[in-house]
């Protein structure tokens, strides 16, 4: 791959904060893992970070928001998001962030992938979670986006999240 700080780079991500699942009980979060890793992206890369949010808000109760994940996942629900990257044809490199939801990707991500052309696109995944990696979500990602590279994706443990700049810097030399 050329070099990443030549390219222009979007990072896009999905992010919770507040009660999270983090090594094994729900803690408060001020900032979501996920945005933690989209940060340390941004800084190393020097790209631009843009923040997926669904225009309705997912309970503050940890268990509450998984309930309501899976169902919108079961539906193959496509929430509403909030905010635009107006200038998307400027990027040729996509980073794009969540945390393993059911497996996959938060559906507001799906929502994101849907309202953009990816073609000619690299897209690199990147997700948080707590013991289950990428899921299934990288296969989702490029039946989603079939006319954009998709490069292997870093999972990250969400409690290990603020000290993952290290691994975070591996993995974007090795791409």
């Amino acid at each position: 791959m050329k070099n990443l700080k030549a390219e222009k780079c979007l990072i896009a991500y999905f992010s919770r904060k507040g009660n999270n699942y983090v090594s094994g009980k729900i803690v408060n979060l001020p900032v979501g893992n996920t945005a933690v890793v989209a940060k340390m992206i941004g800084e190393l890369t020097g790209g631009t970070l843009f923040q997926i949010e669904s225009k309705n808000t997912y309970p503050d109760d940890y268990t509450e928001t998984t309930e309501v994940a899976q169902q919108e996942l079961r539906a193959n629900a496509r929430p509403m998001i909030t905010g635009k990257v107006e200038n998307m044809d400027d990027y040729d490199v996509v980073f794009l962030g969540y945390p393993n939801w059911w497996g996959t990707m938060p559906m507001p991500v799906f929502t994101f992938l849907e309202d953009y052309d990816f073609s000619g696109k690299t897209i690199v995944p990147f997700c948080t979670h707590e013991g289950s990696g990428l899921g299934h979500s990288e296969k989702d990602l490029a039946k989603m986006c079939p006319t954009a590279t998709v490069l292997k994706g870093l999972a990250i443990n969400g409690s290990a999240a603020g000290s993952a700049k290290n691994s975070v810097s591996k993995w974007l030399d090795k791409i």
